[in-house]
């Protein structure tokens, strides 16, 4: 049901809702939904991708590092706006926690990510 709603007339004020507010508690009361979301990454329609990039928006602590950083470099080449942006907030609200994480995830991977990401990523924790 809340793929049929991320999908029906999308903008990032309802998709962005639905990921943070809906989608990541579910997933967090039943962790086999991982599994959906690791569908969801690939997916061809950018709002369900973008959903999946920003379920774990409130995680914080419990956040899942090995699956954010492994849903941004999948979808790092991606050439929407709205993708790219979406890399950047799910880093930099997860770099809130774990700022050093975040900072080594960058300089590993910058050359991968659109520029865009990597100013979002950074807006909280500079350089």
């Amino acid at each position: 049901m809340v793929r049929h709603l991320i999908t029906t007339v999308p903008w990032w004020d309802t998709v962005d809702l639905l990921a943070a507010h809906v989608v990541g508690p579910l997933v967090a009361a039943d962790p086999a939904l991982a599994a959906t979301m690791d569908a969801w990454i690939d997916d061809d329609d950018l709002w369900v991708a973008r959903a999946a990039l920003l379920h774990q928006l409130r995680f914080k602590a419990d956040t899942d590092t090995e699956r954010l950083f492994g849903y941004c470099l999948r979808r790092s080449g991606h050439p929407d706006f709205f993708i790219r942006k979406a890399i950047g907030w799910a880093l930099r609200e997860y770099a809130k926690t774990d700022p050093d994480a975040v900072r080594d995830f960058l300089v590993r991977e910058q050359r991968r990510l659109a520029p865009l990401s990597v100013r979002e990523a950074l807006r909280s924790i500079g350089a």
